[in-house]
């Protein structure tokens, strides 16, 4: 059989998603068939796997199965994002949340930030200009870590080089004073770089999420609302755990935290709603560690 032309059965779709859902939390309905047999056939083809209940055996029991399981999770997922996407967010963040901060981190002058899906990068950037925008306190060690499950896009970016399309919602200013032309596009300059790093991690692994070591702010925006309610939990507390005393948790327009945890005290701000860490460890599905501030990725 060709595997261009296979087609994948209700069954043979929900055999493969449970894989899915078991590796990255992200939960596939009935109605997400189609798409799937679109996007997983180009994996058929990559292997040279004839049909899709073979394709599910090699997930299953081949050697190169673990990897692949990646593959066909990247697959399924989407990667659509922009520079400043969610601009009134963005505005409260910079306005608001950042000038508190910088006063209630003054003894240590460090500040981490992580944007937890942040898929090829536009939104740890866009970050990062709003930071030197604003002015960065003499001194004062600042880092921005982008992550995605997907390693394609984590390369993008780290290239860090944009076509048309990313600049969609970017004021120009931004554009003049942060990139400069590049063959392919526009690329980011050189100082908003210094303040990026990135990683892939799968946010329902514990064990990598804990190498991330203490934040002051989470960006999670437009990922949970993929994930199954016992996969959202998960992540959540982790970010919980990751978040210094009073750090924030930003979600996207259609997200909150209704149903997952009540271990975050909503706050309202001019122009949005985010979610701050409470003093107490209270509503969490599983107790705090007790990670050190000067271990893990951002310090």
């Amino acid at each position: 059989m060709n595997p261009a032309n296979a087609t994948l059965a209700m069954e043979e779709f929900r055999l493969i998603r449970e894989l899915i859902l078991k590796y990255c939390g992200v939960a596939l309905g009935d109605e997400q068939r189609a798409h799937g047999e679109r996007r997983l056939r180009e994996r058929l083809i990559a292997l040279g796997v004839p049909d899709f209940r073979s394709y599910y055996r090699y997930l299953r029991f081949d050697p190169g199965g673990a990897s692949e399981i990646e593959d066909a999770a990247e697959a399924v997922t989407t990667h659509e994002t922009y520079f400043f996407r969610e601009e009134y967010q963005l505005r409260a963040f910079r306005d608001e949340i950042l000038p508190e901060l910088y006063r209630a981190r003054q003894s240590i002058k460090r500040l981490a930030l992580w944007s937890a899906g942040c898929s090829t990068g536009e939104e740890p950037y866009t970050l990062a200009m709003l930071l030197l925008e604003a002015g960065i306190p003499q001194g004062w060690d600042v880092r921005i870590f982008g992550s995605d499950l997907s390693r394609r896009v984590i390369g993008h970016a780290r290239r860090g080089v944009y076509g048309p399309m990313s600049f969609r919602a970017c004021p120009d200013r931004y554009k003049r004073l942060f990139f400069v032309p590049d063959g392919e596009g526009s690329a980011v300059s050189s100082d908003v770089r210094a303040l990026c790093h990135f990683g892939q991690l799968n946010l329902v692994d514990a064990a990598r999420v804990a190498l991330i070591g203490r934040l002051d702010v989470i960006f999670c925006r437009n990922v949970l609302i993929y994930l199954d309610p016992s996969a959202r939990r998960t992540v959540v507390d982790q970010f919980y755990r990751r978040l210094s005393p009073a750090g924030y948790l930003l979600l996207g327009h259609s997200e909150s935290l209704l149903g997952s945890t009540t271990a975050f005290e909503p706050i309202v701000l001019s122009s949005d709603l985010v979610y701050r860490r409470a003093s107490a460890s209270v509503g969490l599905s599983m107790p705090p560690d007790r990670l050190p501030e000067n271990e893990g990725i951002v310090r």
